[in-house]
């Protein structure tokens, strides 16, 4: 187990790049053979906008880095988090950083990003796409990365975990990034039994249908227990999800300088019940 969770803290940056551009190609490409709808789009296109946008968090992602590594450092030396204070196989210390990890840097920021004024105007980035599809997973005004990447920081200061955990899971989310987001198909027993414990596609899809109250559902990206342990958990017919946002249905979806100006444009309201 160690040795396997070792090949995660020794993994070169490029295998890393690697990683994210092979799961958004795979389930882009899956997408033309097991689509859940038909998008209006043109493909090419619209993973342009999105994909300028990935780069931003690509190299946020490698500053943190840099911060990343004096934290992992600090709290080797210092003992320093909950994972200190018992004894138990490296497999449930493993469990338990993923399920942490997975409640504060995903779960609880993201229904932040939702509930507060100034967070939801960054993240109304994110829901603007109008043609939700594998490349979605990625769009993310660069300031709401940051605030998620702060986020996964303070999980890693409270569970004292080894950088090999917190690679570990961060390999594990790009997968469930592009899944949960990808225009696929499931079969719906598939979807909705798999929904019982991990998220699916069809279970995030609600969250980016264009009005309340489901657009404020399912903040979930891996773990599908915390939606259902605090009531945030919504699971419908699928042909009622119409993507986008009400309140920014007025603004160019694939123009990087109008996305980035959203937070900024007070023409965009901040939320309609």
């Amino acid at each position: 187990m160690e040795s396997f969770l070792n090949f995660f803290e020794t993994m070169p940056i490029w295998m890393k790049a690697g990683w994210v551009f092979f799961c958004l190609a795979f389930f882009w490409l899956l997408e033309g053979y097991y689509s859940l709808v038909k998008l209006p789009y043109k493909k090419w296109r619209h993973a342009r906008t999105n994909l300028v946008l990935l780069l931003f968090v690509m190299i946020i992602n490698a500053l943190f880095g840099i911060t990343t590594v004096g934290i992992f450092i600090w709290l080797d030396e210092s003992k320093f988090g909950l994972l200190h204070l018992f004894e138990a196989p490296v497999w449930i210390k493993l469990l338990v950083s993923i399920m942490i990890l997975d409640l504060i840097a995903q779960y609880g920021v993201h229904y932040l990003l939702h509930k507060v004024k100034w967070m939801w105007r960054l993240h109304i980035v994110h829901h603007s796409d109008k043609n939700v599809d594998a490349t979605t997973g990625t769009r993310h005004h660069p300031f709401d990365f940051i605030i998620r990447e702060s986020f996964a920081l303070v999980a890693v200061i409270i569970t004292g975990m080894p950088i090999a955990f917190y690679f570990f899971y961060r390999i594990l989310s790009v997968i469930f990034t592009y899944f949960t987001h990808a225009n696929i198909s499931l079969p719906i027993w598939m979807d909705k039994g798999l929904s019982y414990v991990i998220v699916t596609p069809d279970m995030h899809k609600f969250h980016h249908h264009y009005q309340l109250p489901w657009t404020d559902s399912n903040y979930g990206n891996m773990l599908s227990i915390w939606d259902r342990m605090f009531g945030t958990f919504v699971y419908s017919d699928t042909s009622q999800i119409q993507y986008g946002l009400d309140i920014s249905d007025l603004t160019d979806d694939e123009n990087i300088g109008v996305q980035l100006g959203i937070p900024f444009n007070r023409e965009v309201r901040s939320k309609k019940s």
